[in-house]
């Protein structure tokens, strides 16, 4: 059984789906990326998972955490999960630290929390977690406060605070957002040397493919509150099966050759409260056809450990097929 298994679960704030029906797993020790728009639901996925939602939100479906059933699950349970067994790293942090407290004493309120640790061994322990994030001169860098740091330090010091719970798990939501790219690419590869280093399992969420493409293994596509598209990071560049894929592929600058026309996706995201009928891509994509507006497709197996919720996305497996055997 995957470490964590999160089957057909929904999300409604009133009459808005949020989500529609999330299914997804993640393996002990495996890089996970999952990717789409602002808007899609890739955070709401993980705050209604960890129980991190108003109670103004309706969620169904089953999120099991080793076999433990975390959907409606009481806070005894939930608890020691939540920083403990998976951690997450929110998208800003000059909003998620606080800024009236020196960084070292917030690690060691998460030292305290979930391991115990206080005064002299806590302090030894932070100055070790700063030092793991790269964070320079950590000894007296744990008396700083948050304005006193640059972006990508802040981050390092979030990554720190998460890793203070030595979860299985760590969820990063946007990482690298608003950092210089130079940074991006530190954080990046920081995140990819504790996982290899703890064997923890790692969720990256981001909007852009060529962000995850060298971290993860794994690539799960959402759009409008449903995951479209999931495959091998190699499969997913080789063979994009759902048109919102090779959008997103369209939309990134290639690194070498030519300079070629950018492609963007007309239109935006639609909101939870006025989904389309049929498949949400559908007023979006180039290839719709009539049976698109209303039949919302369900996944359709590609290739093996390859799915896509497309309608036609059969008809793209048999072109690839037969464009295969006419190079051979």
């Amino acid at each position: 059984m995957a470490f964590v298994q999160i089957r057909d679960m929904s999300v409604a704030f009133g009459a808005a789906p949020a989500l529609r029906g999330i299914s997804l797993s993640v393996e002990r020790g495996e890089a996970l990326g999952l990717v789409g728009e602002s808007g899609c639901g890739k955070s709401i996925t993980w705050l209604a998972a960890l129980g991190l939602l108003p109670r103004s939100a309706k969620v169904g479906g089953s999120v099991l955490l080793d076999g433990v059933e975390l959907i409606g699950a009481p806070p005894t349970v939930l608890e020691p999960v939540r920083g403990g067994r998976v951690a997450m790293i929110f998208q800003d942090p000059a909003a998620s630290l606080n800024p009236v407290h020196r960084i070292g004493r917030q690690i060691a309120e998460a030292l305290a929390l979930h391991r115990g640790l206080t005064g002299a061994p806590a302090r030894a322990e932070v100055i070790r977690l700063l030092d793991q994030v790269g964070i320079p001169d950590a000894k007296n860098r744990i008396n700083a406060y948050p304005h006193e740091l640059s972006g990508g330090q802040n981050q390092r010091v979030m990554i720190a605070m998460a890793l203070a719970g030595e979860p299985e798990l760590l969820v990063a939501d946007e990482p690298t957002t608003a950092l210089d790219v130079t940074i991006q690419a530190q954080i990046l590869d920081l995140l990819g040397t504790i996982r290899r280093d703890t064997g923890m399992a790692l969720v990256l969420i981001s909007h852009d493919l060529g962000v995850v493409a060298e971290t993860c293994s794994r690539i799960a596509v959402m759009y409008a509150g449903r995951i479209v598209e999931q495959a091998d990071s190699t499969a997913i560049f080789a063979n994009p099966s759902h048109p919102y894929t090779r959008g997103l592929l369209g939309a990134m600058p290639p690194i070498s050759g030519p300079r070629q026309k950018l492609v963007s996706i007309p239109g935006s995201v639609p909101e939870a409260a006025r989904m389309p009928t049929g498949c949400a891509f559908a007023p979006r994509c180039s290839l719709a056809i009539a049976d698109c507006t209303h039949v919302d497709p369900a996944a359709f197996t590609v290739e093996e450990n390859h799915s896509a919720a497309c309608i036609r996305a059969p008809q793209t497996k048999l072109a690839t097929r037969t464009q295969e055997r006419v190079l051979a």
